[in-house]
């Protein structure tokens, strides 16, 4: 049980970037219904270079009719060409290390590589079984694969067992159009029809040091005309597959004021 228990919490991970949206917004394809709520902050900003920022996300999924949704299988989020991601001397971590840890022991071995933190909560679907309810933390590491940047998540689960599972995402960089940074995944196929999430929370975002300089994680500028208080601008175009076929789109229009 504590091994379908860990499998079936990566279904959580779905909407980790999903939820950076505008506040509020639900999203509907057929019976499949994803609302979600973002924040990017702060959300005064200079017009000319980049400031640390935090994203702060929650959501959740599931059906109009009440029934179960379908599973997640596939997510990309390409960020606006605006918003910068730096690891240039930020501690890393890697899979094997996390593999059957707890948040604590998690932390104890890669706490200087953190760049987020949250919490979960899903239900797990056993044959002719009541539906199971788990919830617990999720944490973000810094990563690399392949020699370039990526992000671990590790999602550890103390109700009603303890089970853990760490998930990778790819970090890649367009070089032209509109989005620059993508984040992708692909949830493992043992996952489904296990159970899936109905909440999520994430807050990403951390400053550090490096080189005798402060630096940030994320950071992120206002680019408004010049003589503008402000601008509305394109955050992120998402991608959602989901196992029944289902395909999800949308571009998530956000506002910043130049401080």
């Amino acid at each position: 049980m504590m091994r379908r228990l860990a499998i079936a919490v990566v279904l959580a991970t779905g909407l980790l970037t999903v939820a950076v949206v505008a506040q509020g917004e639900v999203y509907r394809q057929g019976n499949l219904r994803v609302s979600f709520d973002g924040r990017l902050l702060p959300r005064s900003l200079p017009r000319d270079h980049p400031a640390p920022v935090t994203v702060h996300l929650d959501g959740s999924v599931g059906t109009l009719d009440g029934s179960r949704p379908p599973q997640l299988r596939e997510m990309s989020v390409a960020m606006n060409r605006a918003g910068r991601l730096s690891v240039d001397g930020l501690p890393t971590c890697t899979a094997p290390q996390l593999q059957q840890t707890s948040s604590e022991a998690a932390m104890d071995v890669c706490g200087d590589a953190l760049v987020g933190h949250g919490r979960f909560a899903a239900k797990v679907d056993f044959a002719d079984a009541p539906l199971i309810p788990a919830q617990g933390k999720v944490l973000v590491f810094n990563s690399r694969a392949g020699g370039k940047p990526a992000m671990l998540l590790h999602l550890f689960g103390s109700t009603p067992v303890r089970a853990a599972f760490v998930l990778p995402f790819k970090i890649t960089q367009n070089s032209k159009g509109e989005f620059g940074t993508v984040f992708s995944t692909k949830i493992p196929v043992l996952a489904s029809d296990l159970g899936y999430v109905t909440d999520i929370e994430l807050t990403i975002g951390r400053t550090y040091s490096y080189a005798g300089k402060r630096r940030s994680f994320l950071s992120a500028s206002c680019a408004a005309p010049a003589g503008f208080p402000g601008a509305i601008y394109q955050l992120a175009k998402t991608i959602f597959t989901f196992a029944d076929g289902t395909h999800l789109t949308s571009r998530l229009t956000r506002d910043c004021v130049v401080r």
